[in-house]
């Protein structure tokens, strides 16, 4: 990385910066053999009282003494990616908003409210307070969606995003997105700065459709999903049945959580049954493998892939994938995406062998216990 004019080291940035992605130098150790420097690329979410705060592509924060610093400048856009579709990340994060829809939603400015929690008779306190909390369907539909400006300053805004989740009982989550060209690092550190603390960190990916339509069970091209063939066995509808809810690991699958699973554009639940016809406590045959997938334009938006663990290695994830990926292509999209947690290393490697790339991050952030009214 070329940080000199001349042969000479120079610091390139301003506070006027702010905001910017920038890659910066800075000595980390002094010693008889010389200095030692490191190099942090992100966006410079603040500089103030001489100490800067870079937002790495992962959310990371890392904050760097001006005193150190002996190179920076201002650097372009991550180049575009090389493999699977165009897309920009205020498109990607509609569609998979889209893909798992609140049961209810309120606007403010161009931040989206949305929570699915289930319906029943609330205790109120004499201020109109619910006590306790409840518990919400899966955070990407119980949190604030904030693409755009809210229409009024952060703290104005952040105050009415805790008193309309606690009216639900429910804490606040705001979900942001960082490492693209659009994304909200700025915003991360706003929340940060105001004490939210973020519990969650994920990467949203995406591929070309076509090729995981084609494989078979073993990640590779193939006859995968015809019958007879080595991806067979793996049935569609248009409803979970009681076996695939069975399967799926969120424990309390209740009526709001149905609600969200059926809901978006062109939903469809692929089931593996069992080889010896596993069954639950219920009665009810337990499927080998299971997965969601949402068809919405050009885009397939995969989700839920669950595997028996006595099945796992057997290509039963790849074979569901494939079938759903087949579906989607007969309604015309031509792009997959997935979110998959940053930690789940056993998932990632199978969406690497697919030839998912990680277009973003995202973080969902939680709002700090206390009063309403939050501090900077």
């Amino acid at each position: 990385m070329e940080f000199t004019a001349g042969g000479r080291l120079e610091l390139r940035l301003t506070r006027s910066d702010v905001g910017k992605r920038v890659s910066v130098r800075r000595v980390i150790q002094e010693g008889p053999a010389g200095r030692k420097f490191t190099d942090t690329v992100g966006v410079l979410t603040s500089w103030d009282n001489g100490v800067l705060l870079i937002t790495r592509k992962t959310g990371e924060r890392v904050r760097i003494e001006e005193s150190s610093l002996v190179a920076g400048k201002v650097v372009p856009p991550a180049p575009a990616r090389r493999r699977g579709p165009a897309a920009t990340f205020p498109e990607l994060a509609r569609v998979a908003a889209r893909a798992w829809q609140p049961v209810e939603s309120e606007r403010l400015g161009e931040w989206e409210l949305r929570a699915a929690v289930q319906a029943e008779p609330r205790e109120a306190r004499p201020r109109g307070e619910v006590v306790g909390r409840r518990a919400g369907f899966t955070r990407r539909a119980n949190s604030v969606l904030p693409l755009g400006d809210p229409g009024r300053p952060l703290d104005v805004a952040l105050d009415r995003v805790r008193e309309w989740y606690a009216a639900r009982g429910l804490p606040a989550y705001v979900q942001t997105a960082t490492g693209a060209e659009g994304t909200q690092e700025l915003l991360c550190a706003g929340l940060e700065e105001r004490g939210w603390v973020r519990e969650v960190s994920a990467e949203l990916r995406i591929a070309a459709l076509a090729p995981v339509a084609d494989l078979d069970r073993s990640g590779e091209p193939g006859r995968g999903g015809e019958p007879g063939g080595p991806g067979g066995g793996v049935e569609l509808s248009r409803e979970p049945g009681a076996g695939w809810l069975d399967r799926y690991q969120r424990k309390g699958v209740s009526e709001v959580a149905l609600k969200v699973l059926c809901a978006g554009p062109s939903v469809w639940f692929a089931t593996v049954r069992g080889e010896n016809e596993d069954r639950g406590a219920d009665g009810v045959v337990v499927p080998a493998a299971i997965g969601r997938c949402v068809v919405d334009g050009r885009w397939a938006s995969f989700a839920a892939v669950e595997v028996d663990p006595a099945r796992r290695r057997q290509g039963l994830a790849t074979a569901v994938m494939a079938a759903l990926a087949r579906r989607a292509l007969d309604e015309g999209a031509s792009a997959a995406l997935l979110q998959v947690e940053a930690e789940n290393e056993g998932a990632r490697g199978l969406y690497d062998r697919l030839g998912f790339t990680t277009h973003h991050a995202y973080q969902h952030y939680r709002a700090p216990e206390g009063t309403t009214r939050s501090t900077a």
